[in-house]
């Protein structure tokens, strides 16, 4: 039987989610179950549907789902569209490839931009293709705010200016699946359509629950939308939610965790959240250039809040830098996906996090440079605290 040795102190889980879960949410999440047909619940769900509505900045419905984010990818999709519709969407990263694969599946046709993974989607490039649309053939227009594999902020408001400005009639969708709660997002302001989420990254409650924020228009697309659907399907959970149920069996310990979550973001203000996370990602990137790497994003105005991914040296492999961390300093950093695989690693610095606690990342993430013999320069973590102390 092979050894099993005790680690003293916590894991630093690091990666861009799912982020640390907050011992106040776990305590919540660790309740007894109870009637999800009761006033009890429903005096609890009317509550989360109120508050979530503050996160996303919105007057119009959030749809929670008892699913992955992958899930809500999917509602907004086939509540909105028909098979056979086209649709505009940004070659950011991984996770935009992933929504381009999804939508091609359920028999959309995808005009897909293609990019560097170094910067988020342009809207001079969406207004073009917008603009040379004549017919309306695009339906929406797919963007992802937090690429979380490039650590790149796509422009929301931006690129609803680029739309406005050519009168296309497209939906505008947003995945916030890793920006909500953490950076700024305004789905009212910036006319969004379907903003989509899920639980495990910003809002620091463990995998499951996944959100679509609905506009008037896109109720409107909705009608005639011809996409087949059920569990998806917005009407009966809208009309449900009226009175803070669900037509199924909803997710209950994990709306506890999230009722709990969103009263911590109000508490603290969501314009102090944000400042929070705009801090720590400053922070680490002064970290990162102290030690003479390089930051996979290349446009300072789309730097992320949430995580940072760090390029390699010519010749190292950071998924062996990340297995030395974890074996050294029991610390978790997110790996390279799809055409930065081993390229990079990603600092998740998101979610229930402090200064100290990004302080002790970085130096991990120092200690494990020189453990696994990677050329770096010494004082990224001075750096970073130096600006920290501020």
């Amino acid at each position: 039987m092979a050894e099993v040795r005790y680690t003293a102190g916590r894991h630093f889980l690091q990666i861009p989610g799912p982020s640390s879960v907050p011992d106040p949410v776990l305590q919540a999440i660790g309740q007894a179950t109870i009637d999800h047909r009761g006033p009890q619940f429903a005096k609890m769900g009317l509550k989360i549907l109120d508050q979530v509505k503050q996160v996303f900045k919105t007057e119009s419905p959030v749809v929670i789902y008892p699913s992955s984010g992958t899930g809500a990818w999917e509602a907004s999709l086939v509540n909105t569209l028909s098979p056979g519709d086209k649709v505009l969407m940004f070659e950011t990263g991984h996770f935009a490839t992933l929504w381009k694969n999804m939508a091609e599946k359920l028999g959309l046709e995808v005009d897909f931009v293609p990019g560097d993974w170094r910067h988020g989607a342009d809207p001079q490039v969406a207004e073009e293709k917008l603009a040379a649309d004549k017919n309306h053939e695009i339906k929406a227009v797919c963007v992802v705010h937090n690429e979380t594999s490039t650590g790149c902020v796509s422009r929301i408001g931006e690129l609803r200016e680029a739309i406005d400005r050519t009168g296309h009639p497209a939906l505008f969708m947003v995945d916030t699946i890793s920006s909500l709660g953490s950076i700024d997002y305004r789905h009212d302001e910036w006319k969004v359509d379907v903003t989509v989420s899920c639980s495990q990254k910003g809002l620091m409650l463990p995998p499951g629950l996944g959100f679509n924020a609905i506009s008037d228009k896109a109720l409107e697309a909705h009608e005639s939308a011809a996409f087949a659907r059920s569990y998806w399907d917005w009407d009966s959970i809208l009309e449900n939610n009226k009175r803070g149920f669900w037509h199924y069996t909803p997710a209950t310990n994990l709306l506890y965790g999230l009722s709990v979550a969103l009263d911590m973001l109000l508490e603290e203000g969501l314009d102090n959240v944000f400042a929070r996370h705009d801090r720590f990602g400053e922070a680490t990137r002064l970290a990162v250039e102290a030690w003479g790497l390089e930051v996979l994003c290349q446009e300072p105005k789309e730097y992320s809040g949430v995580l940072t991914a760090v390029l390699m040296p010519e010749g190292h492999s950071a998924d062996e830098l990340r297995k030395v961390i974890l074996k050294k300093y029991d610390m978790s950093l997110g790996t390279g996906l799809g055409k930065v695989k081993d390229k990079v690693f990603r600092i998740g610095h998101l979610g229930g996090l402090n200064d100290l606690t990004l302080a002790g990342t970085l130096a991990g993430v120092e200690m494990g440079l020189a453990n696994a013999g990677v050329p770096y320069k010494q004082g990224g973590v001075l750096s970073a605290i130096e600006y920290l102390q501020k």
